[in-house]
């Protein structure tokens, strides 16, 4: 049985694609371009904010020479208000409830500014959920690499091999399995079954309680 289980936040743990949109489309109005389709930001997202600002300034148009100043602007509206329009993913509370009882230890690894995936962490499962908060900060290297995955392993003192690594995204299942955790793909995020196949998912699942079976028997 699996000891630990580390998740991703955006499109896994949480519907936040709203929040995201919301954030890069009043930057992007302040520069004087248009506005994204807000389904576009699940394609956008995934990589932290400031690939998810590349990518929505060449797609709106907008002038790229005020690239850097988009991502400062990101970085600080969204610590203003993370929990905007976000919404928990059916289901997913009570699966985090039964993991506890059974003493897996529970983390969450995002790209998403530090700041913001510890407010919005918290402010849904409250401040006992999960041993571990990490979102990506100053000097650290985002997924893909596993540096961040091993970082929470050794925080939790269990085995990589011994972790349960749960996204939605190609940038999830390549660092669960750099990291070399049993990587599990999610249907109910922002991308595609075929995604998660094509980057090597060892399971891929369409609802949260499918994650208990999963522990206890492998």
């Amino acid at each position: 049985m699996y000891k630990a289980c580390i998740f991703d936040l955006d499109g896994t743990l949480a519907d936040t694609v709203e929040s995201i949109a919301n954030v890069a489309n009043q930057i992007l109005e302040r520069f004087g371009a248009p506005a994204q389709p807000v389904e576009d930001y699940k394609y956008h997202a995934g990589d932290g904010g400031n690939v998810l600002m590349e990518r929505c300034m060449k797609a709106a148009g907008a002038d790229m020479s005020r690239l850097e100043e988009g991502q400062r602007l990101y970085r600080e509206i969204f610590a203003r208000d993370p929990l905007y329009k976000v919404t928990v993913f059916n289901g997913m509370k009570e699966t985090l409830k039964e993991l506890k009882r059974r003493g897996v230890k529970l983390a969450v690894l995002s790209n998403k500014p530090h700041e913001a995936t510890y407010l919005a962490v918290t402010g849904l499962f409250g401040s006992d959920t999960f041993e571990v908060i990490q979102g990506l900060e100053v000097g650290m290297k985002k997924k893909p690499d596993p540096s961040g995955a091993w970082k929470i392993a050794k925080k939790l003192q269990v085995e990589p091999s011994e972790c349960m690594y749960v996204g939605d995204t190609n940038t999830d299942m390549k660092t669960g399995k750099a990291a070399g955790m049993y990587t599990i793909g999610v249907l109910w995020g922002f991308r595609e079954r075929k995604e998660l196949e094509e980057n090597h998912a060892d399971e891929i699942i369409d609802r949260p309680e499918k994650l208990l079976k999963i522990q206890e028997e492998k």
